[in-house]
């Protein structure tokens, strides 16, 4: 691990956005972005717009998810050695607390530890609004899974 910090190596948003928000996937459809990294917790945006947004012009609540659990398996992938180990999704849940409507700009959310086990993460996900008003909070758990050659 990097001193201080939770994750194994030292990376940036650039770099994170460069190798893993790829054309073709949904972090990369829906405009996901890495936007900070700190210590202990990762940052992500979305924007709330034609592709992101259900009937009534507001948020789809599928799209948070995506958002949460594209910043949670990029942050725990990140909390592991990457050669020996990768992470899966287990579980996602969220609770949906406020609207945001189309043309808000974007949702930003904070993924940070509640567990970094040996063969399970989990982590709180937080969704903000450009306000930085709670719009979702979620729980993502991960299996951390052995390489095999």
């Amino acid at each position: 691990m990097t001193q201080d910090s939770i994750f194994t190596v030292p990376v940036t948003p650039e770099e994170i956005n460069a190798t893993q928000i790829i054309e073709g996937q949904m972090a990369h459809h829906l405009s996901i972005e890495i936007t900070a990294v700190g210590p202990d917790f990762m940052t992500a945006t979305m924007p709330v717009d034609h592709r992101t947004i259900q009937r009534i012009g507001i948020l789809h609540g599928g799209a948070s998810l995506a958002l949460a659990e594209t910043v949670g398996s990029i942050a725990a992938s990140y909390c592991v050695d990457r050669d020996k180990y990768f992470i899966v999704g287990q579980e996602i849940n969220a609770n949906h607390l406020r609207a945001v409507r189309q043309g808000e700009s974007a949702v930003h959310a904070t993924a940070t530890p509640l567990h970094l086990g040996r063969t399970s993460q989990v982590w709180d996900i937080k969704l903000r609004d450009d306000q930085g008003r709670l719009v979702c909070i979620s729980r993502f758990t991960v299996a951390v899974l052995e390489k095999r050659s």
